[in-house]
């Protein structure tokens, strides 16, 4: 069930965050005197679809049977498919030139409206960042951006999720919702350090002091248990599995310099991020060339780190939704935000199926005063999509294998 509500989650999320995109595209082609089609919420086949009367500017419903017949105004429609939206614009070929079309637009004003989308996934993600740094913000990297003398900070005590039976830890009297505040004396906030702890100090017993809350969950008393540990060669130590801390940090005034702040830190690591990327996968790939052993092993070493840092939306919506999903409100509205600025980052890429790229087409055009005909725009737009769709492809497959190990 958890996962069934995240991948809904998942799916909504990111039909939000692309329809915000496409509804920057909307607002700059309206702004800028083109006219749009349709804007559509989800991706066709269409559910229902409203017109609105360019006289009367009031909305009305489009009968099914007229959904085939143009129109003469705007129509707003809501689609079957939740994966995104769209925003069909007049005359989209940059050869176009009748008046209110795409193409007949000027250069500034293209510019604008292609990368208004991006524009306005980066706004979103400096939205949320700004909500959570007011309303508690997770941390997730190191050295994240923060206003020190405005952010104050509460780590909540590991707890423990799950026991294993005629382990130490049953044996010992631990319960399932423990809280560890303490080891030996030793205060820790994370999984991991507790971990490492009775690794150090296997066969052992240690003291752990923990936090318990009573059957009403009104009270809560702290109590000392006596665990003796099993040896380093047993299938595990203590028996449990455990939650670590979340420290959350609170900002008053400065909220919105973090959300600014964190939004082009992140987009800064997303960039290295890509440039790491596709460093690895063009020097792993000439050194399986190598005819040396050692060398074709560290290029495959790198082409698996490609493959193990790039998640497609299978991994996205069954893999990571459910997680933050069910770590809590706040991980979920960063990852909306992460996920945000990602796709503000990917579209400014110089792809031709994508809004950089489509900009960098028109511009070396313009540069080199030609005409970029529709033919031609069509025929590299379709090529960089089918590639788009294979890496898409190939990605999923590669999802689909890591949710079946």
């Amino acid at each position: 069930m958890d996962i069934f509500a995240g991948v809904i989650v998942g799916l909504l999320v990111l039909m939000l965050l692309v329809t915000a995109h496409e509804f920057g595209h909307f607002i700059a082609a309206r702004r800028n005197g083109v006219k749009v089609l349709e804007f559509g919420i989800c991706f066709p086949p269409r559910a229902i679809a409203w017109v609105k009367d360019p006289e009367t500017k009031k909305w009305k419903r489009i009968p099914r049977k007229d959904w085939k017949k143009p129109q003469d105004g705007l129509i707003f429609s809501l689609n079957w498919l939740p994966i995104g939206g769209f925003c069909q614009m007049d005359g989209e070929s940059d050869a176009d030139t009748k008046k209110g079309t795409f193409g007949a637009a000027s250069y500034w004003a293209k510019t604008k409206i292609l990368f208004a989308g991006v524009a306005m996934n980066w706004l979103v993600a400096f939205i949320i960042f700004t909500i959570l740094a007011w309303a508690g913000m997770p941390k997730f990297i190191d050295n994240q951006f923060t206003i020190e003398n405005d952010t104050k900070t509460n780590a909540t005590l590991v707890e423990i999720t799950s026991i294993a039976e005629n382990s130490p830890a049953e044996q010992a009297g631990l319960q399932k919702g423990d809280r560890i505040v303490s080891l030996d004396g030793n205060n820790y906030t994370h999984a991991y350090e507790i971990t490492d702890y009775n690794e150090a100090h296997a066969g052992e017993n240690v003291t752990y002091e923990i936090q318990r809350k009573d059957a009403n969950n009104e009270t809560t008393v702290t109590l000392q248990k006596q665990v003796t540990l099993n040896p380093k060669e047993s299938e595990y130590l203590l028996g449990v599995t455990m939650a670590s801390a979340q420290t959350l940090s609170y900002s008053t005034w400065s909220a919105p310099i973090v959300g600014a702040g964190l939004t082009l830190q992140l987009t800064g690591e997303t960039f290295k991020g890509v440039g790491v990327m596709i460093g690895n996968l063009i020097s792993g790939t000439a050194r399986l060339f190598s005819p040396n052993a050692e060398v074709r092993e560290s290029g495959q070493e790198a082409i698996s780190s490609v493959r193990d840092s790039v998640s497609g939306p299978v991994g996205i919506i069954g893999q990571l939704f459910p997680a933050f999903t069910a770590a809590g409100p706040a991980n979920l509205a960063f990852l909306a935000a992460l996920i945000s600025v990602s796709l503000a980052c990917m579209n400014v890429l110089p792809v031709p199926a994508l809004d950089g790229g489509r900009w960098l087409l028109i511009t070396i055009y313009k540069i080199r005063k030609k005409k970029l005909t529709k033919e031609t725009e069509e025929k590299i737009v379709a090529r960089a999509f089918m590639v788009l769709l294979a890496l898409i492809f190939i990605v999923t497959i590669l999802d689909i294998v890591r949710l079946a190990q």
